[in-house]
């Protein structure tokens, strides 16, 4: 058994806070770490892969995996959008001799948390304002005007629950808030 066993990293954020870019360094930095593929209902980017950046499901093939508990955690994210986090991911990468690293929704982070209260480290990833998660959003591209307000509100919301994670980063500057998260995984996994 290794010494990674049942131990979890999950970094969560509001959309457009860094999440992604600061788990990408993360992962780069620590071979110890390997990415937990989300399973999601959303279409597929054009860019993306199944099986590599989520497990891309049907509705139906979703709701009947929560049926049958195959979840550690699972939220509807979006009307209709479905996201969650695969108990066989999780011991794939336990199999592996490694530390699952995932990069997940608010509530689910808190769903996970409290499923491994001892052995899991949460990360909230904190934009500096909701002004500049709005650009950032705005920037990528990928928005209406309307999906865009709905994820500002929701950012709005979900950084009210900031403080019942272990430990917070705003990331006002990309190189910095790697390099806190560098020192807080390095602690976390002993190294």
């Amino acid at each position: 058994m290794s010494s990674f066993q049942n131990k979890i990293i999950i970094i969560t954020a509001p959309s457009g806070a860094g999440k992604t870019s600061i788990t990408r360094y993360l992962l780069n930095k620590y071979p110890q770490l390997a990415f937990s593929i989300s399973a999601a209902t959303r279409s597929k980017r054009d860019y993306e892969t199944d099986g590599v950046d989520y497990y891309f499901l049907t509705a139906e093939d979703f709701k009947q995996k929560i049926q049958q508990g195959e979840f550690v955690e699972w939220e509807m994210v979006y009307e209709g959008k479905y996201y969650g986090t695969l108990k066989a991911e999780l011991q794939r990468i336990w199999d592996n001799h490694q530390c699952p690293l995932l990069d997940i929704d608010v509530k689910g982070a808190i769903h996970v948390q409290q499923q491994y209260p001892d052995t899991s480290l949460t990360i909230f990833i904190e934009p500096p304002s909701v002004a500049e998660l709005k650009r950032r959003l705005e920037s990528r591209g990928t928005e209406t005007a309307e999906s865009l307000q709905a994820r500002v509100n929701k950012a709005s919301y979900e950084i009210s629950f900031k403080d019942h994670f272990n430990k917070n980063i705003i990331n006002d500057n990309l190189e910095k808030a790697c390099a806190e998260a560098d020192e807080i995984v390095r602690e976390f996994l002993g190294l």
